[in-house]
């Protein structure tokens, strides 16, 4: 315990005074009074003045304003500043100087909304970082106390990556920039993304400017996209295109990374004025096709998977990385054009045969129809000349029909050679694509890989026949099948086809025959090389007539002739008998002096 000091009565002081309540002999009460209110602060209802925090509990908050008073302020009002502590200066908006009981009563809500308008105003025009507290969840975004006031703050605004979660933020005091106010209606619009845009902003300058191509990072995987991977490289981001993930082909992403993934990536390129960073995870590996086998050479056989199709050909993936492309070509002996497609389908599991192998180029060509034999190696004993076969219609053209006797091996049977009877304008008269036809080997042309096919040469040559039946001159019924300009085709027995012009289509009675009619023609012209029978309904009645003419004509000629002959005679006998008279005169006038 400390020692006590001896301290002696002031000796002017008036103890009868005090005792009467008077402090200061020498200053009246009232003038003490006077100078007390003198000391403190003179205030007015709804004045808005600063205060400082005394003391505060759960419920209520002390502000002392310098005022005779302390006023009491509900600590629900201050909900928006969690850090308050005790000392800190807050505005106040005084209600009423004396309540009934006495007490100061102060409100911090109405100060703030008294001002807040020209505050929020200063925050836009300054750039100005100002704290908010968030109320509550809203259609789109969140409401935020600023000043007193209800600003709005957007989702999309919260942070610089997607929020999944808005109910973490609720209750929270944070840092945002009114970044827009409509004046009319008195809507503010705040941010919180912005402010963390600056600070990475900044951030990235500093990383972008120590970035280097070659070097490698640890990032994380930040989001997923169908074209590639951003990469949080601390601070900034970098975009790990889907090519760029392996050395396969890469469908989606998300077969290689997941979000929130640590990953080391290497720099590829970047740009200091866009900001953009190209990052690779596939270069941290070596390339597969430095791997691939030494020994593996053209004509090898190999086993993949079909990871891409085009209607040229299908890739296939024989190691993560190592592809090589099947040609449609070199998937069938067939020379028909064909998809890729008919062959195979992406996933398929199939066996090549490599043609090309070019290591610097990284390039492979393969092929599947080399594991069948070639079916033109022995073309000629298998289809030799003269041999029949069965043969599926593939194509139509207007001079032939093309057909496949089995798969590579083609051929072409003219349109002359599909019947020896019938003149087919277009092959499809005679058949249709897809439905078998016999055949049989007339040419081999094993260079163009294409056989010479005749159909009517599986029957004997009727013609032979029909130069027997259809002589020149012979007369046979028909049926008009066609009318041309040129004529009309003829219809004959054996299923013959003739041909007769218009002139020779004109009937006795003068009028021309008509599709349908049922006449009897006369061969005038029969070729055997041409297969050609030229008729004519004319001619039956006009030889006929011209046979009654030369008959006539004869007659005519005959009896003429018969008129002719009779004068002369008469004259023959007149001359005769006029010379016999002389005759016989000059006989008897000598029989007459012979007598004398």
């Amino acid at each position: 315990m400390a020692d006590l000091k001896n301290v002696a009565p002031l000796e002017n002081f008036d103890w009868e005074a005090f005792e009467q309540g008077e402090s200061n002999t020498n200053v009246s009460r009232e003038a003490q009074t006077e100078a007390y209110d003198g000391s403190l602060n003179k205030v007015s209802d709804h004045d808005v003045v600063d205060g400082t925090v005394i003391s505060m509990n759960k419920r209520e908050v002390v502000v002392n304003i310098g005022f005779k008073s302390d006023g009491i302020i509900p600590i629900s009002e201050f909900r928006y500043n969690p850090d308050l502590k005790v000392g800190d200066v807050v505005e106040v908006y005084i209600e009423n100087q004396e309540d009934k009981k006495g007490q100061l009563i102060l409100s911090h809500k109405k100060a703030r909304a008294s001002r807040s308008w020209d505050r929020v105003n200063e925050a836009l025009n300054n750039d100005e970082i100002i704290k908010g507290f968030v109320k509550c969840r809203t259609k789109g975004g969140m409401i935020v106390d600023v000043f007193g006031i209800e600003a709005f703050l957007p989702g999309s605004q919260i942070d610089v990556k997607p929020i999944r979660d808005y109910d973490i933020f609720v209750g929270k005091t944070m840092e945002f920039k009114v970044v827009k106010i409509n004046q009319d209606y008195r809507n503010v619009v705040v941010s919180h993304k912005a402010l963390i845009e600056e600070e990475l902003e900044a951030q990235k300058k500093e990383i972008i400017g120590k970035l280097e191509k070659g070097q490698v990072l640890e990032g994380t995987v930040k989001n997923i996209t169908s074209y590639g991977v951003f990469i949080d490289l601390g601070g900034v981001d970098g975009l790990i295109h889907i090519t760029d993930l392996s050395w396969g082909r890469v469908s989606d992403p998300k077969e290689i990374v997941e979000l929130d993934q640590k990953i080391n990536v290497v720099i590829l390129d970047f740009d200091n004025e866009k900001k953009r960073i190209a990052l690779g995870l596939k270069q941290l590996t070596p390339h597969p096709w430095d791997a691939l086998d030494a020994d593996l050479k053209v004509g090898d056989h190999v086993k993949g998977k079909v990871v891409v199709m085009a209607d040229y050909g299908a890739f296939i993936e024989i190691a993560p990385g190592v592809e090589g492309l099947i040609h449609v070509s070199e998937m069938s002996w067939s020379q028909h054009l064909r998809s890729a497609q008919d062959f195979m389908k992406v996933g398929d599991e199939v066996e090549a045969v490599i043609l090309t192998l070019d290591r610097e180029e990284r390039k492979m060509s393969l092929g599947i129809k080399q594991l069948k034999d070639d079916p033109w190696e022995n073309i000629e004993e298998k289809y030799p000349v003269g041999s029949k076969h069965t043969a599926k219609v593939r194509n139509f053209t207007n001079f032939g029909i093309f057909v496949e006797i089995e798969e590579g091996v083609d051929g072409l049977i003219h349109i002359s050679d599909l019947s020896w009877t019938k003149k087919v304008k277009h092959p499809s008269e005679f058949t249709q694509i897809g439905a078998e036809i016999e055949v049989c080997v007339l040419e081999i042309d094993k260079n163009n890989r294409r056989l010479s096919l005749g159909h009517k040469q599986l029957e004997e040559n009727p013609w032979d026949v029909f130069e027997t039946v259809f002589t020149l001159d012979s007369v046979h019924e028909g049926t008009i099948v066609e009318l041309l300009d040129k004529g009309a085709v003829v219809q004959l027995e054996y299923g013959v086809e003739g041909f007769a012009t218009p002139k020779h289509l004109v009937k006795e009675d003068g009028t021309s025959a008509q599709k349908g009619e049922k006449l009897q023609f006369k061969v005038i012209e029969f070729n055997k090389e041409s297969k050609r029978i030229i008729l004519s309904h004319s001619r039956i009645f006009e030889d006929a007539q011209r046979a009654e003419a030369r008959e006539a004509k004869k007659a005519t000629r005959k009896a003429a002739a018969h008129k002719e002959e009779a004068p002369a005679i008469q004259n023959q006998t007149a001359s005769t008998t006029l010379g016999d008279l002389d005759a016989l005169a000059s006989l008897k006038a000598k029989l007459q002096s012979g007598e004398e």
